[in-house]
């Protein structure tokens, strides 16, 4: 990726007042801590958008039992999620660089309220799938714009920003399953009502605060995305993060049906499965890169995850909830490396090249929930984790077939250009 400024590119490091304006964003002022309200508020809304992805998972069963229906109908809550936040890729950049970072946050707001309520309502298993695909929508407005915006207006420079972006997606990872199971506990419809509560609250706050920032130089097309997977190196990515992607969302949609523990204890396990995917995608993934290298790292990193899944599908109840924790710290990993090399590995503007990955790989977040427990009702239940096993080492077959491909648009050494250009990498949030 070209090293000159790029006006299109929100993590550009030669911006040095954080593109609030004020001259205050550089890296010598401010802090993660010392922030603008606008990124207060609009991190706070991150968290909470975060929180959706894993509110359900801990009452699936219970939203099963209420509805009547089966897991494969119950996965479908995130199917329909996923599917519409892949397609919306596509056009999420179309609509921010024609409307404004502002007005497309408060637009997925919107319908993530209203949404999320109606789910709350739903009378069948049909009307909340239809409901969640409502709501995906309008949360792919607001990830695929939130971080741009947070760069955009915080002070103390990108890394600052990117770091309390970083922490915003694990606080909402790891928190949303706990929430869910206390809410859920009570009823299984008041997740979905408490959602809307605090996204209405995060919508009057950025209201409130933020104001409409520049335009980028250039404006997004639609076709944009689908023409920077014609790069070898980035479509080799989304492939591999696709087979990723598979297992990941194995674990996170149908494990809660082979746990077979109340909402509380099930919330408590994803709590402990969320803080690992926190602390190994901000802390550890990093560091591990800095000594071996983002391939071997991310190679390695899906061949234990593979294992992990094996040790999950085939284990005794304690294996399973040991495997399912554990399984955080290497999809935290991955989301990490992944990331990295989608946004470094082709010449694509980042926002481009972020939204034709995302496209891809969110297809098997979709695929997934409802594919898995439909294995297990034709075979039982340990093949949906050897497929997902199989899965997880094809994407290391991938990136190791394909290593020149990586190494030529990431650098010599395995590592994103992005790092090798003095740039803040940037986290695996901003693909979600």
């Amino acid at each position: 990726m070209a090293d000159a400024h790029d006006p299109y590119d929100p993590y550009d490091g030669d911006r040095t007042d954080g593109g609030n304006g004020t001259g205050n964003g550089g890296d010598d002022g401010g802090g993660i801590l010392r922030q603008p309200k606008a990124v207060w508020a609009t991190a706070g809304a991150a968290v909470v958008a975060f929180m959706g992805i894993g509110l359900v998972d801990p009452i699936l069963p219970s939203i099963a039992a209420g509805l009547a229906a089966s897991p494969s109908e119950v996965s479908l809550l995130f199917t329909s999620y996923f599917l519409v936040t892949a397609v919306a890729m596509l056009f999420t950049g179309f609509v921010s660089s024609r409307i404004g970072g502002r007005r497309t946050l408060l637009a997925g707001l919107a319908l993530v309220v209203v949404f999320a309520a109606l789910s709350g309502t739903a009378g069948s298993v049909d009307e909340l799938v239809g409901f969640r695909t409502g709501w995906g929508l309008g949360n792919a407005l607001f990830v695929s714009t939130s971080l741009a915006v947070i760069v955009g207006a915080a002070s103390g420079g990108s890394a600052a920003a990117i770091l309390l972006y970083e922490s915003a997606l694990g606080l909402g990872m790891a928190c949303g399953p706990l929430v869910g199971a206390v809410l859920g506990d009570l009823n299984w419809r008041y997740p979905f009502f408490g959602t809307a509560v605090l996204m209405a609250v995060g919508f009057a706050a950025i209201a409130a605060f933020l104001r409409e920032q520049p335009p980028p130089a250039r404006k997004t097309g639609l076709l944009d995305p689908l023409r920077a997977l014609g790069h070898g190196g980035l479509a080799s990515t989304a492939a591999a993060a696709f087979c990723y992607n598979y297992a990941f969302f194995t674990v996170l949609a149908f494990t809660p049906f082979v746990l077979h523990m109340s909402p509380y204890r099930s919330g408590a396990v994803f709590f402990g499965w969320g803080l690992l995917l926190a602390v190994f995608s901000v802390l550890v993934a990093p560091r591990l890169q800095r000594r071996f290298g983002s391939l071997r790292v991310l190679g390695g990193s899906l061949l234990l995850l593979a294992a992990d899944l094996l040790v999950l599908g085939y284990g005794g109840h304690a294996a399973a909830v040991a495997g399912t924790v554990l399984s955080g710290a290497f999809i935290g990993v991955n989301n990490t490396v992944f990331t990295e090399l989608a946004l470094g590995v082709s010449d694509s503007p980042r926002p481009v090249a972020s939204a034709g990955y995302n496209f891809v790989r969110w297809f098997a977040a979709a695929a997934a929930p409802y594919l898995a427990p439909k294995l297990a009702e034709w075979t039982d239940t340990h093949v949906p984790f050897v497929v997902a096993a199989v899965a997880a080492v094809t994407g290391a077959a991938i990136v190791w077939a394909r290593r020149d491909a990586l190494r030529h648009g990431a650098g010599d050494a395995g590592e994103p250009r992005a790092d090798r250009a003095g740039r803040a990498p940037a986290p695996a949030a901003s693909t979600a």
